[in-house]
């Protein structure tokens, strides 16, 4: 006996038997039909004929050489990612305004804590006027200035505050960007925003414009070039910068505006291409005092002091006007007897960078 009950010899009784030979001869209902003839023949021509044909709906995967080349894309863009990541300053000039690194920066909401970048070494064109400097990705004219939000300060309101601020930048503009201005004319918008009642401020604008002189020279508030000399390049001036206030004395709003400016010029002579830069850091500290306790005239400001730092505007002469150097005039443009100072660095404060200016003499700029 087998496991499982299994029983030995024939295992289909009778009765199964004879069912069997009943059915067979009588037919069993839906048992299958031998194929037909066209069947047979439909059947034998599939199974030798080549499965080249597509049906429809049907997926065909990529080939695979159309797959290896998407492939090779991912990786190269893969590749010049980690590139940009692990050395970002080799890769200056690929991308960004005026070829250089990057999109506008956005305003400069506290002093940096290094200097920008080392741009590609690339002349200004008059085309590309601040092309090879930070400038180039800078903001233009009023925009690079920085103003912070108002807050009720002193004896000013909020509202007060924010006239104030917006009157400030007003000056700026008015000083730095005007385009007669810069063509020499004098400054009457800007000097009109001057308190009337400070006198040594008047008796200075009264010298400055008149004989200008290294003590009173009007270039450290107001940029202007000799015509007769040079012309702006274009109608564009970069800077960068911010203004910041807080309570002065006797309860004044001080002001204090800290901006750099970047003037590019070419020779005044019909045909002249060579772009030179003229570069100015100005900090001018400002009150508006409360006319209880200070005489000015509403809508004026006293002055409290004023510094300026110029790269390129003629060091060694005061003429009222800035007056650049081409380096096809003067192979040595720029040099001085003075140590290396970057004129894009603003991460040094102005105290900083003027102590000791006197005692240095005209210094080189490390780039334009």
């Amino acid at each position: 006996m087998n496991a499982g009950g299994d029983q030995g010899g024939s295992s289909v009784s009778d009765e199964e038997w004879e069912r069997f030979l009943r059915e067979s001869a009588e037919g069993v209902p839906d048992a299958p039909e031998e194929p037909s003839a066209r069947a047979r023949a439909v059947a034998r021509r599939l199974r030798e004929e080549p499965a080249t044909a597509e049906a429809w709906r049907t997926y065909t995967p990529a080939e695979p050489r159309r797959l290896k080349g998407w492939y090779a894309v991912g990786l190269l863009a893969a590749l010049a990612l980690l590139v940009v990541a692990l050395i970002p300053g080799r890769v200056t000039g690929w991308f960004g305004a005026d070829g250089e690194t990057g999109g506008p920066l956005a305003t400069e909401s506290k002093r940096p804590d290094r200097p920008p970048p080392t741009e590609a070494a690339r002349r200004p064109t008059l085309d590309e006027p601040f092309r090879g400097s930070p400038a180039a990705r800078w903001a233009s004219g009023t925009a690079g200035i920085a103003v912070p939000a108002a807050g009720a300060t002193g004896w000013m309101s909020t509202a007060q505050v924010e006239r104030a601020l917006g009157r400030t930048r007003d000056f700026l503009a008015a000083s730095s960007l005007d385009p007669g201005v810069l063509r020499g004319a004098r400054p009457a918008r800007a000097i009109a925003l001057i308190n009337p009642h400070q006198q040594d401020v008047q008796d200075f604008l009264a010298t400055a414009f008149r004989a200008p002189s290294r003590r009173n020279d009007p270039l450290m508030l107001f940029s202007r070039f000799d015509e007769a000399h040079v012309r702006l390049v274009g109608d564009v001036v970069r800077t960068r910068g911010r203004i910041t206030y807080r309570e002065g004395e006797r309860g004044a709003l001080r002001v204090t505006a800290d901006v750099t400016y970047v003037y590019p010029v070419t020779r005044a002579a019909a045909g002249s291409d060579e772009v030179a830069r003229t570069i100015v850091r100005r900090e001018v500290v400002l009150n508006w005092d409360d006319p209880a306790k200070v005489i000015t005239e509403p809508g004026t400001f006293s002055l409290v002091s004023y510094k300026a730092h110029t790269t390129n505007g003629d060091c060694d002469t005061v003429t009222g006007y800035f007056t650049p150097e081409f380096a096809a005039e003067q192979p040595d443009a720029g040099a001085g007897d003075g140590p290396g100072v970057d004129p894009y660095d603003r991460s040094a404060s102005m105290a900083e960078r003027m102590r000791g200016a006197a005692d240095e003499g005209c210094g080189t700029a490390t780039r334009s």
